[in-house]
């Protein structure tokens, strides 16, 4: 019997919850299987709702969300002042057009840029649609100007980091190093190469004056929960200055108060030309944006570039009220990441396939010697909400209100999965190899 209490629903849920999904629930799902395309493998489970930091399904069984939408749901669900907000301007007015303003988007660009120490805002529909424009910014100020006293030719290499994931799009998926996103749709955006993941030296070789950008994410998140050192983040800062390029940080995952400050740089001494934020944003509506210094800002003119839908005015009155809640939300998240690595760290000293604890905030991965899709499944039927990333690290992506019972409550329920679920050894556990790291990972591919 193991130590840890088995979950139970709470007696807050309703009795008219607990009911056995009917056909309308079933045949949600087997329109989707019949009409979606097949780009997700989901478990044949419905979720009808949520309420803070807990989702129910279609038979009223409750869920701890430590996923929150893969880091957007920073709010946890349904927070009423969320709901209030879109209740009352969705009866306003929900889309204009760029071609007009509307009475939220400069405020919510003036409260990022405050946030940032940027000065100027693009407003788009998501993370990925915000790396392409990034991207096109990063080309545009390549180019020489008109009456330039500079007449070479454009800059136009970007280099990005080994292990990186930056978006879907044609553009995010050129400057994203992992091969099964990449492959498939070669050839991509020509001028890209890899840097290996926090290697200085490899960045000195890689870096001339024909680069536009360098662009990484400050914390890597689809690719394991790995930070930038502080020592790589300062040398890409002085050679993209030194060389006339830009230093992009995409904080689409890590950034808005996920670590415990307004964005994951800011640990740093020095800043971005670009930072690329969307995830958590406008609480679950899609937005996405660009902050850019004065300096960029200034090669930009109407018609460059655009978007029908990025910035309306709900979606930005949404995201002006998050903005808002999260600034009275930074000191719990710092104290409920420092609870949570410490339940982490125990967990580790009593399971040996723990390798690794990495993160902060309310952003954590749990490195595993074993395969980890087991346990995401596992958890799953323990009323539990994580994933799994690069197959061996446990993502742990909580809303930033959860309190000291919710980080107890994931322990318990995170010691009960990993002590029941059966070890899946991976290929190279069963040799000297073990799991590379991203440096290792990157070392060899440099090495080829």
């Amino acid at each position: 019997m193991s130590k840890f209490k088995k979950n139970r629903l709470g007696p807050s849920i309703s009795r008219g919850l607990r009911r056995r999904k009917d056909g309308k629930f079933a045949g949600a799902i087997a329109a989707a299987d019949q009409y979606l395309l097949p780009t997700y493998k989901r478990p044949p489970v419905v979720f009808t709702h949520g309420r803070g930091a807990y989702v129910f399904d279609s038979t009223g069984k409750k869920y701890l969300d430590f996923l929150g939408g893969i880091a957007v749901n920073a709010l946890g669900h349904a927070h009423p002042r969320i709901v209030r907000t879109i209740r009352r301007e969705s009866a306003h007015a929900i889309h204009f057009s760029n071609l007009f303003h509307n009475k939220f988007q400069g405020p919510l660009a003036r409260k990022l840029a405050e946030w940032s120490g940027l000065s100027r805002v693009f407003f788009a529909n998501s993370g990925t649609e915000a790396i392409d424009g990034a991207l096109k910014l990063a080309r545009l100020c390549g180019r020489a100007t008109a009456g330039s006293a500079s007449s070479g030719n454009p800059k136009t290499r970007i280099l990005a980091l080994q292990n990186s994931f930056h978006g879907r799009t044609f553009g995010a998926v050129s400057v994203t190093a992992t091969e099964k996103y990449r492959l498939p749709f070669a050839p991509l955006v020509p001028g890209v190469e890899f840097v290996a993941f926090n290697d200085i030296a490899d960045l000195e070789r890689k870096f001339d004056d024909t680069v536009c950008a360098v662009i990484l994410e400050t914390i890597q998140g689809e690719g394991g929960i790995y930070p930038v050192t502080e020592k790589f983040w300062a040398r890409a800062r002085s050679l993209a200055t030194e060389h006339g390029a830009l230093l992009i940080a995409d904080e689409i995952q890590c950034g808005l108060g996920r670590t415990g400050r307004y964005f994951a740089y800011q640990k740093f001494s020095s800043k971005p030309d670009i930072a690329v934020v969307a995830k958590p944003l406008a609480a679950g509506l899609p937005l996405g944006a660009i902050l850019t210094n004065e300096t960029v800002a200034s090669r930009v003119s109407p018609g460059v570039h655009g978007t029908t839908f990025g910035g309306g005015p709900m979606i930005c009155a949404a995201a002006l009220e998050t903005l808002e809640i999260i600034e009275d939300l930074l000191e719990n998240v710092r104290a409920r990441g420092e609870e949570l690595r410490a339940g982490l760290q125990k967990l580790q000293s009593e399971f040996d396939f723990i390798k690794e604890i990495r993160g902060e905030g309310c952003m954590f991965g749990v490195e595993l010697s074993v395969e980890g899709g087991a346990f995401v499944a596992e958890a799953l039927k323990q009323g539990l909400l994580i994933n799994c990333t690069h197959d061996f690290t446990i993502r742990v992506l909580p809303p930033f209100l959860i309190g000291k019972a919710q980080v107890r409550e994931f322990l318990n329920l995170f010691g009960n999965v990993l002590s029941q679920t059966p070890r899946v050894a991976l290929a190279t556990e069963t040799s000297e190899k073990k799991v590379p790291s991203p440096v290792a990972r990157s070392a060899a591919s440099v090495s080829r």
